[in-house]
């Protein structure tokens, strides 16, 4: 009996990573920019050359639960205090996906916008690079979708 249930919450638990998609970050702006994957650890620092992406498969953090990659146009930016966007997401039954700023708002005056691969999901589009509401946007989209937040974007 034992067995059985640690095997039926082992299954549950592994379920959504049999269904993964990606988290991507599209650098279209000029310059480079620099991301950092966090959830129950930070990731080493990325640097996102103009024109290249980043890619990781979606996953559930088991400190955490969820994911923030968190980008600044500057290479120390997530220790030095340095305004950040935060794509973010938590992988459970469905995929929950999120854009915010903290510390200012690094992409102010450019498009961001995330789109998942699934038309039937909701994309998330700053126009000015700043969020036009107050409250919180969390989307959410089955867990085998990818979602793509690029940066600088030509429009939503």
């Amino acid at each position: 009996m034992y067995f059985a249930i640690t095997l039926l919450v082992s299954a549950a638990t592994l379920a959504p990573l049999a269904l993964a998609g990606n988290a991507i970050v599209q650098n279209a702006c000029t310059d480079p920019v620099y991301l950092w994957s966090v959830g129950g650890s930070v990731g080493e620092r990325q640097t996102i050359d103009p024109g290249a992406n980043y890619t990781e498969t979606t996953h559930y953090d088991y400190v955490s639960g969820g994911i923030a990659i968190k980008i600044t146009r500057t290479e120390n930016g997530m220790y030095d205090g340095s305004p950040q966007t935060n794509f973010q997401y938590a992988l459970t039954d469905h995929l929950y996906y999120d854009l915010n700023d903290v510390y200012g708002d690094p992409f102010s005056g450019s498009t961001l916008v995330v789109r998942p691969s699934i038309d039937t999901c909701n994309t998330i589009c700053w126009g000015g690079g700043v969020r036009a509401m107050v409250t919180s946007q969390t989307e959410a989209c089955s867990t085998d979708t990818d979602i793509t937040l690029t940066l600088c974007a030509e429009s939503c």
